[in-house]
């Protein structure tokens, strides 16, 4: 057995036996790599992915292309560690989809929060519910760069009245801010709840996502001023 198979076979029992939790971050790149790189040393190259980016979550979270900027990732590694947050995402998901009942904000949240894990660019979402606040479809209207997420209120409206929703929820994230509503998230929300009022569909809430942090506008206010001013409340 050669020397990296060693190290590798080593890593590799370590973290059977005691999990992530022992390793440095360097080691924890190393470990993913030993499936990206068949052969030879991978020590240098997790090392340059954590000096070029500055941590772990940043390495996970590049595009294809800075990835493919450091030496010794090839494309095979780099989907690879690009799998990584899609994965953690696709799980969070799928996890939060077992309580499909939308009828507090934190169950709201709960569901809405893994649709945004990872994400570097703005999206937008609209969730469809029914009468009895059950989520019965999720689409994502729009993804863009920072900041730069524009969707069709015609189209949310569409996929609405297609999926039969009683209720709906819209949700979209601040991936460079915090979750606070902006002027734009305001004028949006007001033109999407002016759409369905007359189809008899009801805005249920507005999600603003940043992080681990979500803001509901209908618990900060924002949604009752609305339907006030458009006198449907």
């Amino acid at each position: 057995m050669s020397i990296h198979g060693g190290h590798r076979d080593r890593l590799r029992k370590q973290f059977l036996t005691h999990g992530l939790d022992s390793f440095a971050d360097h080691q924890v790149l190393e470990l993913l790599l030993f499936y990206g790189m068949r052969q030879g040393d991978v020590n240098p190259t997790a090392h340059a992915l954590m000096k070029h980016f500055g941590s772990l979550a940043a390495v996970f979270e590049a595009s294809p292309q800075d990835l493919l900027e450091v030496k010794g990732i090839g494309e095979v590694s780099m989907t690879l560690i690009r799998l990584i947050n899609e994965l953690g995402r696709r799980y969070q998901i799928d996890k939060a989809n077992t309580d499909r009942i939308l009828d507090t904000t934190e169950r709201t949240g709960a569901y809405i929060l893994p649709l945004f894990h990872g994400l570097t660019d703005e999206a937008v979402y609209l969730i469809c519910l029914d009468g009895g606040l059950q989520a019965v479809h999720r689409e994502k209207l729009a993804e863009g760069s920072v900041n730069a997420a524009n969707f069709s209120i015609r189209r949310a409206v569409e996929v609405a009245l297609k999926r039969k929703a009683v209720y709906v929820v819209l949700a979209h994230n601040h991936p460079s801010g915090v979750a606070l509503p902006n002027v734009t998230d305001i004028a949006t929300t007001e033109q999407l709840m002016h759409a369905l009022a007359p189809l008899g569909i009801r805005l249920a809430d507005h999600i603003i996502v940043a992080g681990d942090d979500f803001v509901s506008l209908r618990d900060s206010g924002h949604l009752h001023s609305i339907e006030k001013r458009l006198q449907l409340s």
